[in-house]
């Protein structure tokens, strides 16, 4: 599955990423995890910290599947708001997953916090805008329930955005303590930092085919050379779609700008992370070096790829949105876009854990608008796992679930 197309931003921020080996021996070790993303490197970086033998193996390059398209924004509301997951999962479920989100959230900040440079993390406050009238009362009524129960939301009126911002809007959600990543230089500043204890990384080493020995052990073929582990974490995020489908998965073409570098940003307050609830939603951001990163416009992945070249009709479309919002900017230009495979679950939640017919693997499928915050929950909850803490809480991600959602009670 070819996951992105066109001019990428994230690889010019590293120019001299390091590199690792093709396997061509025989390994063994107690844990092999397959895929050099976000979700991937969390893994192999819990488990060297709890000092499992872990090898880690990537397909291509680490860093260079769906995390080099990823814009970056941290947050812990998820796409589907806490009042839409009540009414599908009930009160108890729905509020576990979005404080699960909070503290990933806190637990990520406090991994990128021990790392060098760019790959730490920059905390921003959000804008939770609403697209229209017609939106104002369901996101009034998620920001009240939010602060309720203890999560970070206050309301904006529209006279609160116009004080703040250069653009209207009929309301809003503010929130602290968000975040914004690199994506690519925190996945290879963690690695670096599990290769230090003791991780053993491959590139250019693609998974082709696995059994079991007589001790139960799973033998695993990947690029030249073999693992033989006790257990096998799955993190390629999409990917896993290829051999074992989720039913309740899809996947959209979503599209991506990063601008040349403005002059000024004073007119956005806080740099704060913005999206709205139109669906599908646009959503923007700043980088450190002054620029823009916009991102949106999802629309169906016909025929299952990403039509070649789509990015630059839809960077016309997204750069527009940016000029509308920010006047002052209209004179700016796109330096980068990119088009990506964006997969969502019908039910809103990541898919975290074992499956019956692959004894031994746990997959790690980050899917949403949420995917980093997602892989730190399935991280934990795996390792834990594997380490020996029970994490019952992890049936909520199973995947072999339904993912109808309940429907709603008349009234």
């Amino acid at each position: 599955m070819k996951l992105h197309t066109g001019k990428l931003y994230w690889p010019s921020t590293l120019p001299d990423a390091s590199t690792y080996p093709a396997l061509s021996q025989e390994l063994q070790c107690e844990v092999l995890v397959v895929g050099g993303g976000v979700g991937g490197a969390l893994c192999a970086y819990l488990l060297a910290e709890r000092g499992v033998d872990t090898v880690l193996v990537e397909r291509d390059r680490i860093a260079g599947g769906s995390t080099l398209a990823s814009t970056g924004l941290l947050q812990y509301a998820s796409d589907k708001p806490l009042t839409s997951m009540i009414h599908t999962f009930g009160e108890k479920p729905a509020v576990h997953f979005y404080r699960l989100s909070r503290n990933a959230l806190e637990q990520l900040k406090q991994i990128a916090s021990k790392l060098d440079g760019s790959a730490r993390f920059t905390e921003r406050s959000t804008i939770y805008l609403a697209s229209s009238e017609q939106d104002v009362d369901a996101l009034q009524e998620e920001c009240g329930r939010l602060s309720r129960l203890g999560f970070p939301a206050v309301w904006w009126s529209a006279g609160d955005i116009a004080d703040r911002f250069p653009f209207q809007a009929p309301g809003a959600i503010y929130t602290k303590g968000d975040a914004e990543m690199n994506p690519y230089t925190f996945v290879h500043g963690i690695l670096r930092e599990a290769a230090r204890q003791g991780v053993r990384i491959f590139e250019h080493s693609p998974m082709h085919g696995s059994q079991r020995d007589e001790g139960g052990r799973i033998r695993c073929r990947c690029g030249g050379g073999t693992v033989t582990a006790q257990h096998v974490i799955w993190a390629t995020g999409y990917e896993a779609q290829q051999f074992k489908k989720e039913s309740g998965a899809h996947f959209r073409a979503s599209y991506v700008i990063v601008t040349e570098p403005v002059a000024s940003l004073n007119s956005w307050y806080e740099k704060s992370l913005i999206w709205e609830t139109a669906r599908p939603y646009l959503y923007m951001r700043t980088t450190p070096d002054g620029r823009i990163i916009a991102g949106g416009l999802d629309e169906v992945l016909s025929g299952g790829e990403l039509p070649a070249g789509r990015e630059i009709r839809q960077s016309e479309r997204l750069l527009e949105e940016i000029h509308k919002r920010f006047p002052d900017q209209d004179h700016l230009s796109v330096s980068y876009a990119w088009g990506a495979v964006f997969g969502e679950s019908r039910d809103g939640l990541p898919f975290i854990g074992p499956h019956p017919n692959f004894p031994g693997f746990y997959f790690l499928e980050g899917y949403g608008g949420n995917g980093t915050v997602c892989s730190m929950i399935g991280a934990e909850m795996i390792v834990d796992h594997l380490t020996g803490t029970r994490r019952e809480d992890m049936a909520i991600f199973s995947l072999t679930r339904t993912t109808k959602p309940v429907p709603t009670p008349p009234k």
